[in-house]
């Protein structure tokens, strides 16, 4: 779960610029094929209109292209810019610029002056965000340990793998910091994905040391120094091996790598990502055919200049319009505040809960927390080997799983699901907190074998959808 952006000490060099209907140039070339050198970045935006005078004023010179590809371009290279349709204007995704400016540009005045003009919708800096994403790091297991069932009991996950086995054929997106594709857990459980990092020395603060890759996107999405995106993986689709198996079942991972790896000055190896890697994740994730999307990263509210746009708004509400179903870590501040994308009302937010039913003392608050999950010393697959994680981030999979398993009940039942009716079944089947203060936290905690339960009813009493299948089986615990 990333904390609150990085205001880079030195100043960034991009920025992230909306543009009206109707305003971007035809001809603009995406990032994608400026990265592959099958086009050249635009040097113009309107024609030595007011973009280009105010932003040569204030950088010299500036770099541009489209942040993203159409779904649908034409196969040949350097086309990427072709084909956007309908949901991909109206949302903005075939509207949103990527503008390289040089280093000790003063990107806040620059930002400030672009919102003034007319034919500019939203402009703000393309923030770096970094993710201490757990809470204490990761547990050496103690001889103690329980096999990590009482988080998986917490949430009835026997019984929900029981009554609905999952399907191979929902894919569930994981945008994080990557994965080891050869760990044992996982021999059928990820799909070929991506890697969307794009991170220049100069977007990050001097003494931040960025390792191994993180400036060539490639179809490796391959973590090599954090950890965090095993750690939600195990939760959803390990094979039970060594720990229990994922929640989702039968479901497949699509990874996406959005998230660098970063050395701080204390030694720490951390996840930092910038906001258009990660929208660039969160989009091929959608073009590509995931259903549900883990999205256990944000930016805090409070870290954004004033009157910024806030972050993954398009991909988001492209997300949504595209069917799919949105989960996101609410935040690990223990205060109430909003993260961003968890903020997004389509979005479901999910905070932690101990094993005694108790909000963790770390989950973000706010009303718009739909519920929380298992989020304190879970045990979970590592980069090499397994791990107790804590953090929101490790709660938000326990519900994508549950998620994946009632697209899977759906599909059996060729009854359609949306994100809408998953948070009502999520919401209205949740189970209480202990008695404590559980205001801000959501409706209470993840029952996965009664929102599967609720969603049969739901068939049930839709004409046309009466009969229940026969149980293939159920699943094994592993």
């Amino acid at each position: 779960m990333t904390t609150p952006a990085l205001r880079q000490q030195a100043s960034p060099t991009s920025l992230l610029l909306k543009l009206a209907l109707g305003e971007t140039p035809d001809d603009m070339p995406t990032v994608r094929d400026v990265t592959r050198r099958t086009q050249v970045a635009a040097q113009s935006i309107d024609g030595d209109g007011p973009i280009d005078r105010i932003t040569r004023k204030l950088a010299s010179q500036f770099k541009a292209a489209r942040l993203f590809p159409a779904a649908a371009h034409p196969p040949s290279p350097g086309a990427t810019h072709l084909g956007y349709d309908a949901i991909e204007h109206s949302t903005g995704i075939a509207r949103t610029l990527m503008l390289r400016v040089p280093q000790g540009t003063p990107t806040d005045a620059l930002c400030d002056a672009l919102a003034q003009v007319t034919n500019v919708e939203g402009v703000s800096l393309n923030y770096t965000t970094q993710t201490p994403f757990d809470v204490g790091g990761a547990f050496p297991m103690p001889d103690d340990e329980d096999g990590g069932w009482a988080s998986r009991d917490l949430v009835r996950m026997r019984e929900a793998l029981a009554h609905e086995p999952g399907d191979d054929g929902v894919l569930v997106g994981l945008i994080d910091s990557g994965i080891n594709d050869r760990h044992p857990e996982f021999a059928r459980s990820f799909r070929a994905g991506f890697d969307t990092v794009r991170i220049e020395p100069g977007d990050v603060a001097a003494d931040i040391e960025l390792l191994g890759d993180h400036s060539d996107p490639d179809m490796r999405p391959s973590d090599l120094f954090v950890g965090h995106g095993m750690g939600c993986a195990g939760i959803i689709a390990a094979s039970g091996r060594g720990m229990p198996r994922g929640i989702g079942g039968a479901c497949r991972i699509l990874p996406l790598r959005a998230l660098a790896a970063a050395r701080l000055p204390n030694s720490k190896v951390v996840g930092v990502g910038a906001i258009s890697d990660l929208d660039l994740a969160l989009k091929l994730a959608v073009d590509l055919g995931a259903k549900v999307i883990n999205l256990s990263f944000g930016t805090d509210d409070a870290a954004l200049a004033p009157h910024s746009p806030k972050p993954h708004a398009e991909t988001v509400a492209y997300a949504i319009a595209r069917g799919c179903i949105l989960i996101a870590a609410s935040g690990n501040n223990g205060r109430e505040t909003r993260y961003w994308p968890a903020a997004f009302p389509e979005v479901i937010a999910v905070g932690a809960v101990q094993d005694n039913r108790v909000p963790a003392p770390f989950s973000t608050r706010g009303d718009h927390v739909a519920l929380c999950a298992p989020g304190e010393r879970v045990l979970t697959s590592a980069l090499n080997g397994y791990q107790l994680a804590s953090g929101t981030s490790f709660a938000a999979p326990f519900v994508t799983g549950v998620a994946a398993l009632l697209v899977a009940r759906s599909h059996r039942r060729a009854f359609p699901i949306d994100a809408h009716l998953v948070r009502q079944l999520l919401v209205s089947t949740a189970q209480p907190f202990a008695a404590v203060d559980g205001s801000g936290c959501g409706a209470g905690i993840l029952d996965g074998a009664a929102a599967l339960a609720a969603l049969d009813r739901v068939i049930d009493a839709t004409p046309g959808y009466g009969t229940v299948p026969e149980s293939d089986g159920g699943a094994d615990d592993g």
